[in-house]
């Protein structure tokens, strides 16, 4: 089979890999023929691939709407030469404008498209914007894209229960394929932690911590904010934020906050991460956070997060997710505030939690299968000839 993949990002330069890394990649080592579309946005470390690269940028932006704007017209030129040259079977993407270019030539070449709706993107794109007005004509206008997307789509996937439940109100059929962990990379790191040392946290400290996008959906202002009164109830108290902000500068904002607030010799800022290398800070942490703040977001959210933490064999303290607490194995606590938070905080703070959680079952590679079965499902002749194909 040959697919082409349309990805929301930057495949091989952003700094935080996407589930179709994760299962694109063990679909290549599968025989698959995966061609991913690269869109030259961000200007981080190349990532490997074991998959074929296609350059379809023509204008080098890094401004993520100027970029996919400018390069809409080229995106259609290339996504139909691609399909053409290389005998394509399946287009799968999950991106707003280049989706659109993506299910153009997909049907012009009279083959089908799976749109892997991995975000709610009218709410996620608005929250780029500090100004009302903009977020409301830029949800709007993402809305009406990712609407027509899905209508001229042949299949969904989604990632959470609530999102299909979502997407059914709208009156859109789809497919729960929930995200994932690399259970080789992610899980209890048994013997004696170096790596506390490394990061200068004494073994008595007690450490909250965040890993993700520092951007500002994430309550970590919050967290900061609670630092005074925690150092009062236990002055060894420290805050490991691992990760840094891609287009805002919430990051900055953030260290202010902590000077200002005097905390800032408790609060460890260890800007972006290689991959590889967040279970060792998460094993430094003797409690995990997910502070999501949309109201919106959180009611259909699942993230990566929960699965990254949990096959750690972490506690996860975090604002409500309907879609996570479902999920939880007993290490979930939650908060609705700030006092909350803090009154959480100072109760775990008193009990040694252990908890011992089968990851497997959240295994990459289980995905990779649930996503075979959909394309082997869109490519039967029962299917192909119903939708016209």
């Amino acid at each position: 089979m040959k697919i082409l993949l349309i990805s929301t990002q930057d495949y091989i330069h952003h700094p935080i890999p996407s589930r179709h890394h994760y299962i694109f990649e063990e679909l290549g080592k599968r025989g698959y023929e995966v061609h991913v579309a690269h869109f030259h946005v961000s200007r981080g470390e190349r990532r490997y691939t074991d998959l074929i690269v296609e350059e379809v940028t023509q204008f080098n932006f890094t401004s993520p709407i100027l970029h996919y704007v400018s390069n809409a017209p080229y995106h259609y030129y290339k996504f139909n030469q691609i399909i053409k040259k290389f005998k394509i079977d399946i287009v799968v993407g999950a991106h707003v404008l280049a989706g659109s270019a993506m299910i153009r030539a997909a049907h012009k070449n009279n083959i089908p498209v799976v749109f892997d709706l991995k975000d709610w993107f009218p709410d996620s794109a608005a929250a780029y914007f500090g100004n009302k007005f903009a977020q409301h004509v830029v949800r709007k206008s993402v809305w009406e894209i990712t609407k027509n997307n899905l209508q001229n789509s042949d299949y969904i996937t989604t990632v959470s229960p609530s999102m299909v439940k979502k997407l059914k109100g709208f009156g859109f059929e789809s497919e729960l394929i929930p995200n994932g962990v690399d259970t080789t990379l992610f899980k209890p790191i048994l013997t004696k932690n170096t790596w506390r040392k490394t990061l200068g946290i004494n073994e008595e400290d007690y450490v909250i911590g965040f890993i993700g996008s520092v951007e500002n959906w994430y309550g970590i202002n919050g967290l900061i904010r609670a630092m005074p009164e925690l150092l009062k109830f236990n002055p060894s108290t420290k805050l490991l934020i691992v990760g840094d902000s891609l287009f805002t500068n919430y990051m900055n904002d953030l260290q202010y906050l902590a000077i200002e607030l005097g905390v800032n010799r408790n609060i460890i800022f260890t800007g972006a991460q290689l991959y590889k290398n967040l279970p060792k800070y998460i094993s430094c942490m003797n409690v995990c956070t997910i502070p999501l703040l949309p109201e919106k977001w959180r009611a259909i959210a699942l993230p990566n997060k929960f699965f990254e933490y949990s096959a750690c064999n972490k506690p996860i303290l975090m604002t409500p997710m309907p879609d996570v607490e479902d999920m939880g194995e007993g290490n979930l606590f939650i908060y609705h505030n700030q006092k909350e938070y803090i009154s959480e905080i100072k109760r775990l703070m008193q009990y040694t939690y252990k908890f011992s959680i089968d990851a497997s079952k959240y295994d990459w590679k289980n995905r990779a299968d649930s996503f075979e079965k959909v394309f082997n499902k869109v490519l039967a002749s029962d299917f192909k000839k119903k939708n016209g194909f």
